[in-house]
């Protein structure tokens, strides 16, 4: 074999950091020993896979194709070294869940692995759909669970489970106690919403086509519980997933707002990189997603 494994680590730490000093603190090496190893590595291979701009190294067209080959071998590298040592660090993940995800479902499924391997550590990144895509594309994630839609060549994305969202006000709301709220409603309301770029308002604004260029967004907040506290003040309506309101309804704090003819079912799903190596862990993650 013409290159090493340690030579894939210090390209990989370039590829991430784009800076080879910082590549090189990542993995405990000096800044000459990581450039040194960089250098023979494209020799023998007789490539180029940086452009250097100064002290930046940006990856090239054959750098971004190397990268995710390198980082699906070292992952499987990883996974030998585990097995053959009996390494502690078996079954460890980065998940990346998007908000209602995170703070509705991940946590539980967090639970229950690593109750069966009390020695394994998972750390749950959460944001937006359109940030973790970006991370598992990155390869910072080991898997996303998402509640958007993505389309990238690079990504495979499979359906979890299905969602609702739901139209909500307050109880003292002139359109609380509405049957069925009408297009009229709709546009007259003043509407609390989440971010763009985040799948909750992808969906909300595929159910409202035809509406959304004359729809009033008075508000636009990152956070679940932000928006409830805000329609419970009564500054105006909004739309999240049941998941984060079933308490709320269940107290008669939040009113549902029934909208019949707007489709607000959704589907969540897994992002995996289409060159990431499905480890144990990893498959193991998902099934436990799918028995939830």
């Amino acid at each position: 074999m013409r290159y090493s494994l340690r030579q894939l680590e210090v390209f990989l730490a370039a590829a991430h950091y784009q800076n080879i000093t910082k590549a090189a603190a990542s993995l405990s090496m000096s800044q000459s020993a990581a450039s040194s190893s960089l250098r023979e590595f494209e020799s023998q291979m007789d490539i180029r896979l940086f452009d250097r701009i100064g002290k930046r190294l940006k990856l090239n067209e054959l750098g971004r194709q190397v990268r995710s080959k390198a980082e699906s071998l070292m992952e499987q590298a990883l996974e030998l070294e585990r097995t053959l040592t009996h390494h502690a660090d078996l079954g460890h993940l980065n998940v990346g869940a998007t908000l209602t995800i995170g703070n509705y479902l991940a946590v539980n499924i967090m639970a229950r692995y690593v109750a069966e391997q009390p020695a394994a550590r998972v750390k749950l990144n959460v944001h937006n759909t359109r940030e973790i895509a970006d991370n598992v594309l990155n390869f910072d994630l080991d898997i996303g669970l998402i509640e958007g839609e993505i389309q990238h060549p690079d990504l495979l994305v499979s359906p979890w489970r299905h969602d609702e969202l739901v139209v909500f006000c307050a109880p003292d709301h002139p359109l609380a106690g509405t049957t069925a709220l009408t297009d009229a409603d709709l546009l007259s309301a003043n509407w609390i919403t989440r971010e763009p770029g985040s799948g909750t308002r992808q969906t909300f604004e595929r159910a409202m086509h035809g509406l959304l260029p004359q729809l009033n967004f008075s508000l636009e907040l990152q956070h679940t519980e932000a928006i409830k506290r805000a329609v419970e003040a009564g500054l105006g309506i909004s739309c999240l997933s049941r998941l984060t309101l079933s308490d709320a309804l269940h107290r008669g704090s939040l009113i549902e707002l029934p909208v019949p003819h707007r489709n607000l079912t959704r589907q969540f799903y897994f992002v995996l990189h289409k060159e990431k190596f499905i480890s144990p862990g990893i498959e193991r993650w998902r099934q436990l997603c799918l028995q939830d």
